[in-house]
């Protein structure tokens, strides 16, 4: 069975220095996937290249076999990748449904004249989101929150928040960026229980994050990148013993 995302020999040069230097990975269909390296080693620039921020200077990146450089975000939604960004991404105006509904667009089947309409099948197309989003806001833990607010939610809520918006478009593959960040233990906690149901149900979870606790007690598979280039790659416990991430990251 073929990876669920293939990367070979990346490449992106920004003037003459390079982000990402010859990285080659793969990612297996369920597993929750960790990318972890220092400050600056290039983390979040790979993200940017997989979701089609940034193009490659070089090199390939394959989703489900498919070649999917220079294809475009919203492109590549449609094809099951989402993700998240350091900088949540949250409406403030809108309630935490909508926002969530927000993320379910791509599944709907409206067009110009159902809209102009309001034809029944707009209707329920509408009905049907808004249940979905409701049963995704439960999944995360919001369930609190449906007609709350966004601006009156916790910071930790808003951030399970912005994973069920991503999880509403039926991902295949969702890319989380520093999702611990400036959580407490116990939102780092619950993120980790929320992570392990998300690849419970068969989507593949890949995500930059600096706490190293919680990667080393979630991830199947890390990837230790260090100025761009891959340091190493394996198991938690093979990554935990490795003396040159010890070197380079988690300190002797």
């Amino acid at each position: 069975m073929s990876a669920l995302i293939e990367v070979k020999g990346l490449d992106k040069a920004f003037g003459g220095v390079h982000a990402i230097e010859g990285l080659s990975f793969s990612v297996e269909a369920g597993q929750i996937y960790s990318v972890i390296g220092p400050n600056g080693a290039g983390k979040t620039t790979l993200f940017n290249l997989i979701t089609g921020l940034y193009t490659p200077t070089a090199g390939e990146i394959k989703l489900n076999g498919e070649n999917i450089v220079n294809i475009p975000p919203n492109k590549l939604a449609e094809r099951g990748m989402c993700r998240t960004f350091q900088q949540m991404q949250i409406c403030m105006n809108m309630t935490a449904l909508e926002n969530v509904m927000l993320g379910r667009h791509l599944q709907l089947k409206s067009n110009f004249l159902t809209t102009l309409l309001r034809l029944p099948s707009l209707l329920k197309d509408e009905a049907d989101c808004r249940d979905h989003a409701i049963e995704l806001m439960k999944f995360v833990g919001c369930g609190d929150y449906i007609e709350t607010e966004a601006s009156a939610m916790s910071y930790g809520a808003l951030k399970r928040l912005e994973i069920a918006r991503a999880l509403a478009a039926e991902p295949k593959v969702v890319l989380l960026d520093e999702p611990a960040a400036g959580l407490n233990s116990v939102e780092t906690a619950e993120l980790e229980e929320l992570l392990k149901k998300i690849a419970a149900q068969g989507i593949t979870v890949v995500l930059v994050e600096h706490d190293m606790k919680m990667v080393m007690g979630i991830s199947d598979h890390i990837l230790v990148i260090n100025y761009g280039r891959k340091l190493a790659e394996g198991t938690p416990e093979e990554i935990r013993n490795n003396p040159d991430v010890i070197a380079a990251y988690l300190g002797g």
